[in-house]
């Protein structure tokens, strides 16, 4: 069937991009591209720091001047449309506080490099940007893009990734650093079916490649976080693929001889890839922090949150700090709460909880299902990892929002996705 012939009642959906979009939306991605990956390599590197700095002020122009020409203040949920106006205007209200702080310094401090600064204030505006397949086609383009500079990163870093220094907070820093450029791949991986055979083996190298330095420097919130990505992937793939038969011998193999090769034949304890991990084994390092975080909030700032520059009392927790207090928190959920409180959580669940549960049981399509997993991984990474910062990863989280929630998406056979994303140019 011909995808221009589809339904009447898809007609938005399923066109290409018009031109003016296709320039705006250029003009964000390229400004966030640059913006990111000069922020990863900023923050690792003190290599002509000046002028990476200075192409993220240009690149920050280029993201808002793009942005600011897409975006329509328009919903396929009515529902969606009530919560998601109370949550922009609630983060409009915490945003506002940075108004006594604002100055050249703390611009440069929290917009250049600052992932988890003010600007993933600005990440839920994303969610509207055009509800077009071809829109989706242009983000898997992105995606792919990050993961080859996640590559290249790993030759540039490769000897603090390897470092068997395990009291070397910088070496883990960049593993958690470098996770935002290879993180995104997973979602190429849970629509495996839209992309060519190199788009393919790129993803799965990134995020295999991703896992693996994630185990030899202990980053275990990371290893369950791509070890997700990696089960939904395999679920995706399995209930989809025509060959099950083949699929289940082959994964039955793999699985009784990994279990073969780990209890019988390998000694971790003495590997440099499994050595640093096994050593942390289930070292507990957050609960002195949550409890000094617990002690230290009030009611008020439980209900409403400290604002942008919120800060909570954890003295004694990491060697040589500047300071008593702290502005973040490695549980994303409480982060969330120390910014905004309670009510910017609940907010962000109203959202976020109806979303997957219609991506994931009400769609027609992988691309919905896989939008659903996204949410759900959001929501479920929030204990172990800060989802919370902006990002090309929490950035997908609100365009799988918009996925989740539109109706004439979710209904839209997988063959029409297919036929349709595979047409474009």
């Amino acid at each position: 069937m011909d995808y221009l012939n589809l339904e009447e009642n898809q007609p938005h959906l399923l066109m290409e991009l018009n031109q003016k979009e296709i320039k705006f939306l250029n003009f964000f991605w390229i400004g966030f591209a640059v913006y990111s990956i000069t922020a990863a390599f900023v923050t690792q590197s003190h290599v002509i720091i000046l002028i990476l700095q200075s192409s993220q002020m240009i690149s920050l122009i280029s993201m808002f001047y793009g942005a600011i020409h897409v975006i329509k203040y328009k919903f396929d949920n009515d529902y969606l449309a009530i919560i998601f106006t109370f949550y922009l205007l609630w983060l409009l209200i915490i945003f506002a506080g940075v108004y006594k702080f604002f100055n050249y310094s703390f611009f440069k401090s929290s917009f250049l490099g600052a992932p988890s600064g003010p600007l993933l204030y600005f990440a839920p505006i994303i969610l509207l940007f055009p509800r077009k397949l071809g829109y989706y086609k242009k983000l898997f383009d992105v995606i792919i893009l990050f993961g080859i500079f996640y590559i290249l990163f790993d030759f540039v870093f490769i000897k603090h990734l390897l470092s068997s220094d395990s009291s070397d907070k910088r070496n883990n820093a960049i593993v958690e650093t470098l996770s935002d450029l290879s993180f995104p791949c997973g979602f190429i991986l849970l629509t495996l079916y839209y992309h060519s055979a190199k788009k393919q083996v790129i993803a799965a190298g990134v995020v295999l490649l991703a896992l693996l330095f994630a185990v030899i420097r202990a980053r275990r919130g990371l290893i369950v976080m791509y070890s997700e990505i990696i089960l939904f992937g395999y679920i995706i793939y399995f209930f989809t693929s025509r060959s099950k038969v083949l699929i289940t011998y082959l994964s039955i193999i793999f699985f009784i001889g990994g279990l073969t090769y780990y209890f019988h034949m390998y000694r971790p304890h003495e590997s440099k890839i499994f050595g640093f991990l096994l050593e942390r084994g289930d070292e507990d390092t957050r609960t002195g922090v949550e409890l000094y975080f617990y002690d230290d909030m009030k009611t008020k700032d439980w209900i409403i949150g400290r604002g942008v520059k919120g800060e909570y009392f954890c003295p004694d927790i990491e060697e040589d700090q500047a300071t008593n207090y702290r502005d973040t928190i490695e549980t994303g959920y409480l982060q969330t709460i120390l910014n905004g409180g309670l009510i910017s959580l609940g907010l962000y669940l109203l959202i976020a909880i109806p979303a997957f549960i219609k991506g994931i049981f009400f769609s027609r399509n992988i691309l919905s299902k896989a939008a659903g997993l996204w949410v759900l991984m959001s929501i479920v990474n929030s204990y172990p990892a800060t989802i919370n910062a902006f990002t090309l990863n929490y950035l997908l989280v609100w365009i799988s929002i918009g996925i989740c929630y539109s109706k004439e998406i979710r209904r839209v056979s997988e063959s029409e996705v297919r036929h349709f994303l595979n047409h474009l140019h």
